[in-house]
């Protein structure tokens, strides 16, 4: 089983950064195995793609909404994937969530930007004031 815990959320005033934190465990992952990205859900809305990185690691995708403030990195020694968040705008606010999907060595350089990954967090809160 692949655990997925998000840390790093919290109440920022606009223009202000965030780093969040996704640590994965589980005792068969492997992070060069598995795509990993990052989804929010602002209040009564759906919840929308972020930001993704491939298995790999050598590619990444972002949202419009989204590219050129934001960062998705990892750090594969410690099965942890990062989204550092900068200029951060009152629309920015949501539950962001970590996700993973197990991928083959074929695919490892292919992001995903749908929701159909094979595990999720529960959730960090972002709160952005204007």
């Amino acid at each position: 089983q692949v655990q997925l815990v998000e840390s790093g959320g919290g109440l920022v005033q606009a223009g202000n950064s965030l780093r969040l934190t996704c640590a994965v465990s589980g005792h068969t992952f492997t992070i060069f195995q598995h795509a990993m990205a990052w989804f929010r859900q602002a209040p009564g809305k759906e919840r929308e793609f972020v930001a993704a990185v491939s298995g790999s690691g050598s590619s990444t995708d972002y949202a419009h909404s989204v590219k050129g403030r934001f960062t998705i990195s990892r750090d594969s020694a410690k099965n942890t994937v990062y989204l550092q968040m900068n200029n951060l705008k009152p629309e920015d606010t949501a539950v962001y969530y970590c996700a993973c999907k197990q991928v083959r060595a074929s695919e490892g350089e292919t992001t995903y930007t749908t929701q159909d990954y094979d595990y999720w967090g529960q959730g960090t809160q972002v709160t952005v004031s204007s």
